[in-house]
């Protein structure tokens, strides 16, 4: 049995006997990282050893962004560290989790808080993926380059044996749940990953726990085997212990910070609201594994969670939730 598979194993079981597991690591500098896989082409970089992040080959990796639409000096800042993590990380896409464009929506808005700052990424053929949030305008859908197709929920499949769906959390009507619960029951596949603005599970001061958007979707969630959510709208980086069997992630601090908002109950695995931040996503075949990285370029959080299987869903999801107060 190979360390990994050890480690693995030991993780599931730690999470399902209640043991809260420290899966983070201390901050290191991103381009002590970097600099650690030198010497190697742009394309065959390699994650360093003292990453999570394995780059192992099928695997789907993207990055993750949330209430970035300011075109301020924190926007661009985070938008060049993602664009230069792509030399050790060659992620696929990019998801954006609302509130895209705060204020004017107008071609020079889009350029000026969009374009412009991710236009590295842009140019290396890098697509985003955007969900929209209470500051976005629902014309954004149209807008070519967040890839909404028109629409204000939508599901794609970047590789065989993951689905990943983006919802409009500003209004879970009938026709998107309906929406839904088809196209998880139709998705057959073995990663289902969950990307909307306002998070189901929070500490947050200002806003909290969305309890009724909640009630709404976890249960199709539960149902169908939903393994990993993000959602933005809160102004910090929050991982989640895992509830009922999926695990959670708030990361709404790519161009909006809210510091000291977040007031630390039993929800928390690990709370940062003092920097900006942006994450970084890979889907292995039986673990998610993480990185979150500040406008410092260091690492605040990072993990390797394993998948909890088809049999441990269904025994979680009957189980009581961790839920703290508003």
């Amino acid at each position: 049995m190979t360390r990994t598979t050890v480690r693995t194993v030991l993780t599931l079981v730690l999470f399902l006997t209640g043991v809260s597991v420290p899966l983070d690591r201390p901050e290191q500098p991103l381009l002590a990282q970097q600099a650690a896989s030198a010497g190697t082409r742009a394309g065959d970089a390699a994650a360093p050893s003292s990453s999570v992040l394995l780059n192992e080959k099928g695997s789907v990796k993207f990055g993750v962004i949330g209430d970035t639409g300011t075109g301020g000096s924190a926007q661009y800042a985070i938008a060049k560290l993602l664009a230069d993590a792509r030399v050790r990380f060659p992620y696929e896409f990019v998801l954006m989790l609302g509130d895209n464009m705060y204020g004017g929506e107008s071609p020079s808005d889009f350029v000026k808080k969009f374009e412009r700052p991710y236009k590295p990424i842009l140019d290396a053929g890098i697509k985003f993926y955007a969900a929209l949030g209470n500051h976005d305008n629902s014309n954004e859908r149209m807008y070519k380059q967040f890839n909404m197709n028109g629409e204000r929920f939508y599901t794609f499949k970047p590789k065989p044996g993951v689905r990943i769906f983006a919802l409009d959390s500003n209004y879970m009507d009938r026709t998107q749940i309906e929406w839904l619960e088809k196209e998880l029951s139709a998705s057959g596949s073995d990663w289902k990953v969950m990307f909307f603005h306002h998070p189901l599970y929070s500490s947050g001061e200002t806003h909290g726990s969305d309890d009724k958007l909640r009630e709404q979707l976890e249960p199709l969630f539960l149902k169908h085997g939903v393994d990993v959510v993000f959602a933005g709208h809160e102004h910090f980086y929050e991982r989640l212990k895992p509830q009922k069997g999926i695990y959670y992630f708030i990361s709404g601090g790519a161009g909006k910070l809210r510091k000291g908002d977040i007031s630390k109950t039993e929800l928390t695995a690990k709370a940062y609201d003092t920097g900006y931040h942006f994450m970084l996503i890979e889907l292995a075949k039986n673990s998610v594994n993480f990185e979150t990285i500040n406008q410092d370029g260091k690492v605040i959080d990072s993990g390797a969670l394993p998948r909890f299987s088809d049999a441990d869903k269904k025994k979680m999801a009957t189980s009581t939730p961790t839920i703290g107060p508003r």
